[in-house]
């Protein structure tokens, strides 16, 4: 007997916490940009919040199988996109990774990430679960590589290094065995040597960034500026934190970018160690929610679509509270749903919307 889809269905504990997470978001927002040149950017992270979740409940509707077909068709529009943004690109600071329509602009490569999610899992879940030959891998390189190289064009790094853990999930879900994963391995970790070695594919200021975090001190004005002044908001924070909008190194403008890339500094300045590990509290409810998702998916493509959110979800926020604290390079990668920014929000919903899509249909035949 065919169950019907409903919203009874809907993940609505999960929703709980994101939008606790999106409340959390606005109110730092609005404490760390008061006395900044940002003020008033807080009003615009709601607008997102609320546009994010009408996507999310508009795209639990649509059936994740029809997404899965339309994914060969929304994948060659992304890369089109990627291109657009290469010729006509609106460039800030040296880079052009946004399109401008009218007042607005979007950044095409955060789209790309839910498409490859969707790309991937359509593609592991047609090979069927058998045995991963290399010819399978090599087409699973490729199909993350081509819009992964697109996007270090622009030059956008932080977001490119985003695509590889839907690689990874998909390969690991997809069947790849333990002498293939040591040879891949091996061969990644070449690749990165020579790329490093070659000087021609990572620009100078690229390797002071991803250097500095090591040893801040040996440039304090310039690549380590921004770990250093990280490092001394997150330790002033203390156990409880100076209060809102307290925070002297948020307030008085020595943080950089509180409101996006370091608003995980600026939240542990006044709020504290107790503070931080509420929100890490959060994610990790949030993610454990997705995880418990994938396994109840009715098929093999609802989970690898799942697991490739929480797979892109756990690396950005690994990767951005480690460059907060000094453990990984600065890389421009948002916290997601707490870092300010549109397309940054829109899609982390998009995502949501269609783990959602996934749960709403186990019971669906």
């Amino acid at each position: 007997m065919r169950r019907f889809l409903s919203f009874r269905d809907f993940d609505w504990g999960l929703l709980l916490l994101v939008l606790v997470l999106c409340t959390v978001s606005v109110l730092e927002i609005y404490s760390a940009t008061l006395h900044t040149k940002y003020v008033g950017f807080h009003t615009k992270q709601l607008l997102y919040i609320s546009a994010g979740v009408v996507a999310m409940f508009i795209i639990s509707k649509v059936d994740y199988h029809r997404l899965l077909d339309w994914a060969p068709w929304a994948y060659g529009a992304c890369l089109l996109s990627l291109i657009a943004v290469r010729l006509v690109g609106h460039k800030v600071l040296g880079a052009r990774r946004w399109i401008s329509i009218g007042s607005m602009q979007f950044q095409p490569s955060e789209w790309v990430k839910l498409v490859l999610i969707l790309a991937v899992a359509r593609y592991f879940a047609n090979l069927g679960g058998k045995q991963l030959e290399w010819r399978d891998v090599f087409k699973a390189f490729a199909l993350v590589g081509l819009p992964m190289v697109l996007v270090l064009l622009q030059p956008d790094m932080g977001t490119a290094l985003t695509y590889s853990p839907i690689l990874i999930a998909g390969l690991f879900l997809g069947g790849i065995n333990i002498k293939q994963a040591l040879i891949l391995s091996t061969a990644g970790i070449l690749l990165v040597v020579g790329v490093w070695n070659s000087g021609k594919v990572l620009k100078p200021y690229q390797k002071a960034r991803l250097t500095s975090f090591i040893n801040p001190d040996n440039d304090p004005k310039g690549s380590g500026y921004q770990i250093r002044q990280s490092l001394i908001a997150v330790g002033s924070g203390g156990i409880w934190g100076k209060g809102a909008e307290k925070g002297t190194q948020t307030q008085g403008d020595f943080l950089p970018i509180p409101h996006a890339d370091f608003i995980f500094a600026a939240l542990s300045e006044e709020h504290g160690f107790v503070g931080a590990v509420f929100v890490l509290l959060l994610y990790f409810f949030i993610l454990m929610r997705l995880i418990q998702n994938a396994q109840t998916a009715a098929d093999l493509p609802g989970s690898l679509i799942i697991m490739g959110i929480v797979a892109v979800l756990t690396f950005q926020i690994a990767v951005n509270v480690g460059m907060v604290i000094g453990f990984m390079p600065v890389t421009g990668i948002p916290l997601p749903l707490l870092s300010y920014g549109g397309s940054s929000v829109l899609f982390t919903f998009l995502a949501l919307g269609v783990a959602m899509n996934v749960r709403m249909r186990r019971f669906v035949n």
